[in-house]
């Protein structure tokens, strides 16, 4: 047995098919430089040819949100700063063109893989799938059809595409296993919309595993079992036949309020990092969007993105969330996400360095910029703006100020605007959470980011493998930071919500109802298994138990309350 991520829910069982990419060198060689361009060209316009292909193939199957992700593999071949990176390296040095292209895409990959944000990190996958295919081109290299399938199989590989997932059949796809990848990779993503059983980072696979090996593939558990006995095949066929009664169950769920047993009602809603994550919200019953990431705007362009296209952006977010709340996170940048075209200098430990509300209060012009297009997005729907990384009460009423500032500004020129925005802050920072009550005079709602509050709180890096066991999102003391930012909200009348990774996790949800949270952010895909568990349980009883669990000792006695209380 194999473990890894699971990715895209579901338990099947079906023989391995093994996806061996070919394997290539590439040399740096001494050329031509005009035959190397137009040769470069026309890979350029055979990948393009090839990605067209695949998304009409692919519109049978995805819907129009899905298979922008193509159209984002498109802008990768017609990006003028890659292929003139690579045009230039061609004609200065004198270089193959294969050699340039995978000069230029390597440095391209690496400054996305050295992101702290996940989401940004798996965009370095569209990066390499699109170039990889432009460079097998420039090779004669022959590429994979996995619409060719006419069996039933698992497939096993080192990493799959969004191109190789797009081809997939779900008649004969029953499921994949990859070496790499995590949970917000395309693949991933387009895995769970096609209702395939997925499981990724499982370190060894494709050396386990052989071509038409029987495979058990638990992407409940995160577990592949090879060559199985009969009776584990039958175990696992009744296991797979409950699972898909549960399904069924939950979509039953998707129209449904949030409200427990004992009539007390909260909100699930989704976090998305582009527009067209939005379908996923929607499809999964999210009641809003409670954390719109911003970055990928700035990270998926070549220069600060005009107040035009972000506004477009935000309207296509707030329109097909039809009223329902969308919360904004501004510009989270700087320190340890950078951007080409922004130079910071390097600093020490970036995670407490210049990033964030600290970035934008210093470089107002690209601040005022994002309010400009949020709040004329604001006529399009119900938004809701917040500011991440405040530690200070005058950082957010400068914050503020300036948002004032620039609604001031549109509604005199006659631009609609929206009546009803909320501005309001991440809490992230210990010192916000204990501050809580004084914060909440001037904020209109707080949403607490635990994956930064642990960090901070525990003081571990949670990119450290050697300190992961300090990542403990149940331990007491962040239980009662939680407390208190909730305590300091409602004193107020305010709301408090939560984007972290802990909204989503079933455990916690029990917990963090019964200290008061109000909103529940998490991956679309978590929001049916989070209502099931919500209105199952009674809120009176969840009062008391997380008043137990604020006078623990240690996290596992919290998980231990938890699982006692909650059957």
């Amino acid at each position: 047995m194999l473990k890894g991520i699971a990715a895209s829910s579901g338990i099947t069982i079906a023989k391995a098919y093994k996806l061996e990419v070919p394997q290539v060198t590439i040399e740096k060689k001494e050329s031509n430089p005009v035959e190397e361009v137009e040769k470069f060209k026309a890979a350029l316009q055979a990948s393009r040819n090839d990605i067209e292909k695949i998304k009409d193939k692919a519109a049978a199957k995805l819907s129009a949100e899905e298979l922008e992700i193509f159209d984002a593999h498109l802008m990768v071949v017609d990006d003028p700063a890659l292929s003139d990176e690579v045009i230039t390296m061609i004609e200065n040095e004198k270089v193959n063109a294969e050699y340039a292209l995978e000069t230029v895409a390597n440095n391209y990959i690496a400054m996305f893989e050295g992101l702290d944000d996940e989401y940004m990190r798996e965009r370095a996958a569209d990066i390499k799938d699109v170039t990889t295919r432009i460079k097998y081109h420039l090779l004669g290299v022959t590429i994979a059809d996995l619409s060719m399938i006419d069996e039933e199989v698992i497939i096993v590989a080192h990493d799959l595409t969004p191109s190789d997932t797009a081809q997939l059949d779900r008649k004969f796809t029953k499921g994949f296993a990859t070496e790499i990848g995590g949970r917000t990779s395309h693949s991933a993503i387009m895995a769970r919309s096609l209702e395939i059983p997925a499981i990724v980072g499982i370190q060894g696979v494709m050396q386990e595993v052989k071509h038409g090996d029987l495979l058990i593939l638990d992407a409940l558990k995160g577990q592949l079992l090879i060559n199985p006995d009969a009776d584990t095949v039958a175990e696992y066929q009744e296991k797979a036949k409950k699972y898909a009664e549960e399904v069924l169950a939950l979509k039953v769920l998707k129209d449904k309020e949030t409200v427990t047993v004992d009539g007390h009602k909260i909100e699930l809603v989704g976090n998305i990092g582009t527009p067209d994550d939005v379908n996923g919200v929607i499809e999964n019953g999210g009641e809003g969007v409670g954390l719109y990431r911003t970055e990928f705007l700035y990270m998926n362009s070549n220069e600060l993105p005009s107040e035009e296209e972000q506004f477009e952006a935000y309207k296509k977010v707030l329109a097909a969330m039809n009223g329902k709340p969308v919360v904004v996170r501004t510009l989270d940048i700087g320190g340890d996400k950078k951007l080409p075209y922004l130079p910071i200098e390097p600093e020490m430990n970036p995670f407490l360095g210049y990033r964030a509300i600290r970035l934008c209060l210093d470089r107002k012009e690209i601040f005022r910029t994002q309010l400009r297009a949020l709040i004329r997005a604001s006529a399009y729907g119900k938004l809701r703006i917040m500011f991440p990384m405040i530690a200070t009460i005058n950082e957010f009423v400068e914050a503020k100020s300036l948002y004032e500032e620039e609604k001031a500004k549109l509604v005199a020129q006659g631009i609609a605007v929206g009546e009803d925005i909320q501005v309001g802050m991440m809490v992230e920072i210990p010192a916000a959470a204990v501050l809580a009550d004084e914060f909440a005079k001037y904020a209109d709602f707080f949403s607490i980011g635990t994956n930064d509050l642990i960090q901070y709180s525990m003081a571990a890096d949670r990119m450290s493998e050697k300190v992961a066991y300090l990542y403990q999102p149940f331990n007491p003391s962040i239980l009662k930071l939680v407390k208190m930012t909730i305590d300091g909200a409602h004193s107020q009348g305010k709301w408090c919500g939560m984007c972290g990774e802990m909204a989503g996790e079933p455990d916690a949800i029990s917990v963090l109802m019964g200290l008061g949270l109000d909103e529940f952010s998490m991956s679309a895909t978590s929001i049916l298994k989070a209502r099931k568990v919500a209105t199952s349980i009674n809120y009176a009883q969840m009062q008391e138990m997380a008043a137990k669990a604020l006078k623990c000792q240690r996290a596992e006695e919290v998980l231990d309350l938890i699982h006692s209380t909650v059957k």
